[in-house]
């Protein structure tokens, strides 16, 4: 075994030499992959086919006492460190260059209590292995749309699905977390143990250490719900707009109504003359009694004339994973997003306008719909401050030729330029690319100063810093 060279936090390089580094192996359950080796490669593949990255070396953990093991590990060789958990997120900050990358991919554990309504999961776990569990029960949680999204970083970041207006967010049902910190200790967070860092969890992203277990309530929902897609021609699109607009105002918590606009893809309930031309898509859940649900539906029902209407009662966990087939890995994705309080008239000319520019047929923008209970959390009782946001955006562009990427990119600038003076401001932070350091104070608005505080008190040295990072304050430590 030969030495390795790992990217270093100054940015030059540590050398680990191969007795250290033999050494290091035969503490870990799991293995440490170097490149050629196997699993290193699929290690450092993720989501985002835009991020191409090569670690040095690949810690596969299976248990809290490998990244305890690993964390100290890179903390004492000064080693840049990654993080990947579900490798989801957008900004590809899940993989490194040259430094360590401590895989959690493996560890997808998820236990149900059906007596105390509460889950633990392992941070490897994607939201496909929570909610097959939970439904077992009919049991879930707020978590996201996408069935392949990791339960860790959706959760860390705020985590928002079509739970939320019934149940708040991800982050808002979160119990208690097991931390391993920067000093390589495991801790509890919890309303009751370390406050102050179970506060910073709760959507402060992967700054504060490294979770390996989460603990969740459960909410009795299942196992089937109403929900589907209502599908319009993109020819009313401004008008269908301004009475979702009207409709969204008026529905009850248990109803969550999403905007796409895209490229028809095939699916098998629209028509083939449709395929590939521009639509508006209305997505909907309902949590709650068929009949009730129907009745929320009828102002929305009421819009125009639909391609289609195929919504109906359904399991809840082939509605988690109804969008993955348009969310398969191996493409290139590119996000901008912003959070609105209302949709403005303005804000509507500019997606009628934008979207009729679309330069991919995978592209889309989407509008999901928050309030209700997520809206009904004070600003500063965690991490997460868009409690105001009823509304958030994503531009979503996604392309498989290289020739496309810069007018993808472009075309999202674009759009997320001229709807800023409509939106808050404000940015979810799972939402925001690699290219977006600029907007991490705004994607923690007034709670970013104490997130410095407490990322001095945590991780002064920033070992933790793949992410949309807060930098430690001056401050060393706070009350």
């Amino acid at each position: 075994m030969t030495e390795i060279r790992l990217a270093s936090l100054q940015g030059g390089a540590t050398v680990v030499g191969s007795e250290t580094l033999a050494v290091f192996r035969k503490t870990l359950r799991g293995k440490v992959c170097l490149p050629g080796e196997a699993g290193y490669d699929e290690a450092r593949t993720i989501w985002n086919a835009m991020i191409d990255r090569h670690p040095s070396a690949v810690v596969r953990c299976r248990g809290a006492a490998d990244i305890m093991r690993a964390v100290s590990f890179a903390r004492e060789h000064g080693a840049l460190l990654a993080v990947r958990a579900g490798g989801h997120n957008i900004a590809g900050n899940a993989v490194c260059e040259g430094g360590l990358l401590l895989d959690l991919s493996l560890m997808r554990g998820v236990r149900i209590d059906p007596v105390s309504r509460t889950a633990r999961v392992e941070p490897g776990a994607i939201l496909g292995d929570f909610d097959r569990e939970a439904q077992a029960f009919e049991l879930a949680t707020p978590l996201g749309i996408n069935s392949t999204t990791g339960v860790a970083g959706l959760t860390l970041g705020g985590g928002f699905g079509w739970l939320s207006r019934k149940f708040g967010l991800a982050v808002d049902n979160l119990i208690s977390a097991d931390v391993v910190t920067a000093d390589g200790k495991l801790v509890q967070a919890s309303a009751t143990e370390n406050p102050d860092l179970f506060w910073a969890l709760r959507g402060g992203g992967g700054n504060f250490g490294v979770v390996s277990s989460f603990e969740f309530r459960l909410h009795p929902i299942g196992p089937n719900v109403l929900s589907g897609l209502i599908v319009h021609p993109f020819a009313r699109a401004r008008e269908l707009l301004a009475g979702y607009r009207q409709a969204a105002a008026n529905a009850p918590d248990e109803l969550t109504q999403w905007v796409v606009l895209r490229k028809a893809p095939p699916l098998p309930f629209l028509p083939a003359d449709v395929h590939g031309k521009e639509i508006l898509v209305f997505a909907v859940c309902y949590v709650g009694d068929e009949r009730d649900g129907n009745r929320a539906l009828e102002p929305l029902r009421g819009l125009g004339t639909p391609i289609a209407d195929v919504v109906g009662m359904q399991p809840f966990t082939a509605w988690q994973s109804a969008f993955d087939p348009l969310l398969t890995p191996g493409a290139c994705n590119y996000w901008k997003s912003h959070n609105f309080v209302e949709l403005s008239d303005g804000l509507l000319d500019v997606l009628v306008s934008q979207f009729a520019q679309l330069p991919t047929e995978e592209c889309e923008i989407f509008i999901g719909q928050l309030g209700g209970a997520a809206g009904r959390v004070a600003p500063d009782a965690t991490a997460y401050p868009h409690r105001n946001a009823n509304f958030a955006m994503n531009v979503h562009t996604r392309w498989r030729e290289p020739a496309d990427r810069q007018r993808s990119i472009d075309w999202a600038r674009k759009l997320f330029t001229e709807a800023a003076p409509h939106a808050t401001g404000g940015v979810y932070v799972n939402f925001m690319p690699e290219d977006e350091t600029d907007r991490v104070s705004s994607a923690y608005g007034t709670n970013y100063a104490h997130l410095m505080a407490l990322k001095s008190k945590y991780d002064p040295g920033n070992l933790f810093r793949l992410n949309q990072n807060v930098r430690p304050s001056a401050q060393r430590s706070v009350a």
